[in-house]
């Protein structure tokens, strides 16, 4: 007997695919599903552009028959768009009559479970709340888990591995060819320990075919101002100044460096190697609504608040360049046309050459919406995404569902991509202790 999915309007509006990932199953969504989508069609966000694909991807499926009688999708599964009053019982349970969308979720999967064929019948819905709901209801309720990541899956890119004194000597020599026993994906960092118990140490990072050595002045050296503080940052700044490598993501609990480590590194390419005409740095504008057109003032004065973090980052980096004997920095960096920072939603329809991009926060993006993100690089650009996906402002994406983990994965062994978790804290003693206490 085929299952059944009642599916809700944020699925679709997070993947408006997700009609087609449930096999031979029965799909059905609620009347007001549709009718919540199309509130969104004139959303400029990738929102509005999910609720378009969503009306578009319907429109066509009309010419196979009628969707309220139930057509059949190429997967050999069935659509059908359902209406029907709210079922009494919710009512009679204390919930809300408001809550339209909701209420009619549970009332499509409360009549399959009654009939015939709702023996296995699920509500797919990525609101906590509504599944929390549904479960005291007796109706199984579950996230959408086609781009969902079990933990298991979570990418470091490094390891620590311990290696035979021959194989330390072969990388203390920085000789070419993959030493024997050493293992990793294309990109992968390793830091390399030896058997013999002495406290001896190598930092590598695999290619294609062999192991590279990392220059170990890496932990040393200036970068406008900045230095490595740990094994993590000094594979960080390797591959943010490695321009073979385009893409980099860079995760890790705050005051891990990632953004400061990814500004930084872009200044340095753009005043120290003129590889870049310049540092664009975006972010996700969640705490200010996706559309920031109603907030008063100007585009500057709107975003403010929530680049505050990109701008101390930038103040931090410029005390440290102008103590440094080899100052790089122009005294007016705030200003100057070499380094802008905006808001997300300013990069669609553009091509961006040969320009440094650093997305932050990219954890609250969906899959979707990092993919419209990463097509708009243009050539001899570099991109570099920046995120913890322990912290979530999206309410729609979690953990493991979110864009960055997603991309993470779906780079994983590239020679175009590198990814490091950051680990180690290097924030004041205080900081660090109560991040981790409390």
């Amino acid at each position: 007997m085929p299952k059944n999915f009642v599916i809700d309007t944020n699925i679709l509006l997070h993947d408006p695919q997700a009609l087609f990932h449930f096999g031979d199953a029965n799909v059905l969504i609620p009347l007001e599903v549709i009718e919540e989508l199309d509130s969104f069609k004139h959303d400029t966000s990738e929102l509005g552009r999910s609720s378009r694909a969503v009306a578009h991807i319907l429109d066509d499926l009309r010419n196979k028959g009628r969707l309220g009688e139930g057509i059949q999708l190429s997967n050999g599964g069935t659509l059908r768009i359902v209406c029907e009053p709210t079922d009494p019982s919710l009512s009679r349970a204390g919930l809300d009559r408001q809550k339209r969308v909701s209420n009619s979720l549970l009332s499509v999967a409360m009549r399959l479970r009654r009939g015939t064929a709702g023996a296995d019948t699920t509500v797919v819905t990525k609101n906590v709340h509504l599944r929390l709901t549904a479960d005291a209801l007796g109706i199984v309720a579950q996230d959408y888990s086609v781009d969902r990541f079990t933990d298991t899956d979570v990418y470091t890119g490094w390891h620590t591995m311990t290696v035979s004194p021959e194989t330390m000597a072969r990388l203390k020599d920085g000789k070419k060819g993959r030493p024997e026993g050493l293992s990793g994906a294309p990109n992968e960092y390793v830091y390399a320990e030896s058997a013999t118990g002495e406290r001896e140490a190598a930092f590598c990072r695999i290619l294609d075919t062999r192991t590279e050595m990392l220059e170990i002045p890496t932990l040393r050296e200036d970068i406008v101002g900045l230095k490595a503080l740990n094994r993590e940052q000094a594979f960080a700044f390797d591959a943010l100044l490695d321009d073979k490598i385009g893409l980099v993501t860079l995760t890790g609990k705050a005051g891990t460096g990632k953004t400061l480590l990814a500004v930084a590194a872009g200044l340095h390419k753009v005043f120290s190697h003129n590889t870049y005409m310049r540092v664009l740095v975006f972010r996700p504008t969640m705490p200010v609504s996706r559309d920031i057109g109603y907030l008063p003032g100007s585009i500057d004065e709107k975003m403010q608040p929530w680049m505050q973090p990109i701008y101390d980052a930038l103040e931090l980096i410029w005390e440290q360049d102008k103590h440094s004997p080899n100052r790089l920095l122009p005294p007016d960096i705030m200003e100057c046309e070499e380094i802008s920072i905006e808001p997300l939603t300013y990069i669609r329809g553009r091509s961006i050459p040969r320009q440094y991009i650093i997305i932050d926060e990219a954890q609250n993006l969906t899959p979707l919406e990092l993919k419209t993100v990463i097509t708009r690089v243009g050539t001899g650009t570099k991109i570099v995404l920046t995120g913890d996906p322990h912290q979530i402002d999206n309410p729609y994406v979690d953990a493991l569902s979110n864009g960055l983990v997603s991309l993470i994965d779906r780079f994983r062994g590239s020679e175009l991509s590198a990814h490091i978790g950051l680990v180690k804290g290097e924030r004041s003693v205080l900081a660090e202790t109560a991040a981790n206490l409390l």
